[in-house]
């Protein structure tokens, strides 16, 4: 074949050795669980699935009584319905750290990746839907001569 090409169905012609993505393998411990950490502002979740007919529990508490307010609870369900895996999956999570809202968060994100970990071919809707992303916001911090973090004093003319 020459240096250059003439056409582009010579560029079909060529066999490019492509690298084939590895395939990810499934991460599951000794009794069958996938293990992921989920973060969210200050709280820190440790989540673990297994197959089962979808209880979660957080925090040794079922997760209507932990995560009382519905918004919170469907934050939780949030990648479970993504990947249309209702009730097929136990989780058990123990969150620490930060209040009710970024502990939800937390959750949620450690499901999605134990998702991941059990079953990787989830992982493109997970992503796609931005599960698997961490949430990198964070309280911004206190300036001094300041009153909060961007709030000034009360300013006197007089």
């Amino acid at each position: 074949m020459s240096d250059t090409m003439q056409s582009l169905d010579q560029l079909s012609a060529l066999k490019t050795a492509a690298p084939d993505a590895p395939k990810r393998e499934k991460k599951v411990d000794k009794q069958g669980r996938a293990y992921a950490t989920g973060k969210r502002k200050d709280a820190v979740a440790r989540v673990w699935i297994k197959p089962g007919s979808g209880k979660i529990v957080v925090n040794t508490r079922d997760v209507e009584v932990y995560f009382a307010r519905p918004v919170l609870r469907m934050l939780i369900q949030q990648p479970i319905v993504a990947a249309a895996r209702q009730g097929q999956y136990d989780v058990v999570a123990t969150v620490a750290g930060g209040g009710l809202s970024g502990q939800a968060g937390a959750v949620r994100h450690g499901i999605s990746k134990a998702l991941t970990h059990f079953e990787p071919d989830l992982r493109g809707v997970l992503k796609k839907g931005g599960f698997l992303t961490r949430d990198s916001r964070v309280v911004e911090r206190k300036k001094y001569g300041k009153a909060k973090a961007r709030r000034s004093f009360q300013f006197s003319k007089r």
